[in-house]
C-alpha cells in the first residue's frame, strides 16, 4: 500500500471517533404531522430551536439541524411513543390519549397544554333519555383505545366487551355492532350531527413531551435545558 494511502487512512481512523462523538451529541425528536406538528415548530421556536423546514412540503421523514444539532423524525402519532421507547428518538410530542393507551415505558416531563379534547363515553341520545351510568354492570363498547377503556371500566366493576375500530367510531351505535363509544370529542359537532350524545368524561387530553429514560442519562444537560425552556412558555 502506498504510504499516501496509509497516511488517509489512519487520518480518517483518527476522526472518526469524533464525528461519532458529534453524531451521538445529537437531540433527536420525533413528532407526528398535522396540528401537533404546527404547535410543536411554533413552541419550538419560542425557545430557539429552528425546525421550520418540518412545514415544507416534502416526503422527507428526518430533517436535520447541524448547526444546533437536532435532528427530527416524522412518524405517525401511535408511532411516538415506540420511537422513543426503544431509544431511536431522545424526546417526543405526543398526546395523551397514545399514553394512556400505550403505557410505553417513558419519562413524561411535560403538559404542552395544546390539542385539548376530552375522551369520552357517548350514545344514541334515545338511550340515554333513561340511561344511568352508576347502574351499567355489562356493556359493549367500539373504540380506538382498547385497552384503556377496559381498565378504566374493570376499575369501576363493569364488565366490557371491546369493539376495536380504527376510524368512525360514531357508525358504531347506529349500525347496531355496540351500544356506547369512547372516543375523543373537541366540539362535539360530529357526535351531534350522528344523534350522540356525551355520557361520562373519562380524561382530559393535551399534548405532553415525552423523553427516552436512557438518554435522560446520558444527554442529561442538552435534555434538561430543552425541558426547562419549553416549561417558560406553556
Amino acid at each position: 500500500m502506498r504510504p499516501c494511502r496509509q497516511i488517509n487512512r489512519y487520518r480518517a481512523n483518527a476522526v472518526r471517533p469524533y464525528i461519532e462523538a458529534l453524531m451521538t451529541d445529537y437531540i433527536t425528536i420525533a413528532i407526528p404531522k398535522g396540528r401537533i406538528l404546527q404547535d410543536s415548530v411554533a413552541l419550538f421556536k419560542k425557545i430557539g430551536i429552528d425546525c421550520e423546514e418540518l412545514l415544507s412540503d416534502t416526503r422527507k421523514l428526518i430533517f436535520e439541524n447541524p448547526v444546533q444539532r437536532m435532528r427530527y423524525m416524522i412518524v405517525r402519532a401511535t408511532d411516538v411513543p415506540t420511537y422513543v421507547e426503544y431509544g431511536c428518538a431522545d424526546l417526543g410530542i405526543v398526546g395523551k390519549d397514545t399514553l394512556l393507551e400505550q403505557e410505553k415505558d417513558v419519562y413524561e416531563p411535560l403538559d404542552l397544554k395544546f390539542g385539548y379534547c376530552r375522551m369520552m363515553v357517548a350514545e344514541p341520545a334515545e338511550l340515554s333519555r333513561d340511561d344511568d351510568p352508576a347502574g351499567w354492570t355489562n356493556i359493549r363498547i367500539a373504540t380506538k383505545y382498547p385497552n384503556f377503556t377496559e381498565k378504566y371500566f374493570t376499575s369501576k366493576g363493569v364488565q366490557v366487551e371491546i369493539i376495536k375500530l380504527y376510524g368512525s367510531i360514531e357508525l358504531a351505535p347506529l349500525v347496531g355492532l355496540s351500544e356506547r363509544i369512547v372516543d375523543l370529542v373537541s366540539t362535539g359537532e360530529t357526535l351531534k350531527q350522528n344523534g350522540l350524545v356525551e355520557v361520562e368524561t373519562i380524561a382530559e387530553i393535551t399534548t405532553r413531551l415525552i423523553v427516552n429514560r436512557a438518554s435522560l442519562k446520558t444527554k442529561h444537560q442538552r435534555i434538561t435545558e430543552i425541558i426547562e425552556g419549553l416549561e417558560k412558555h406553556v
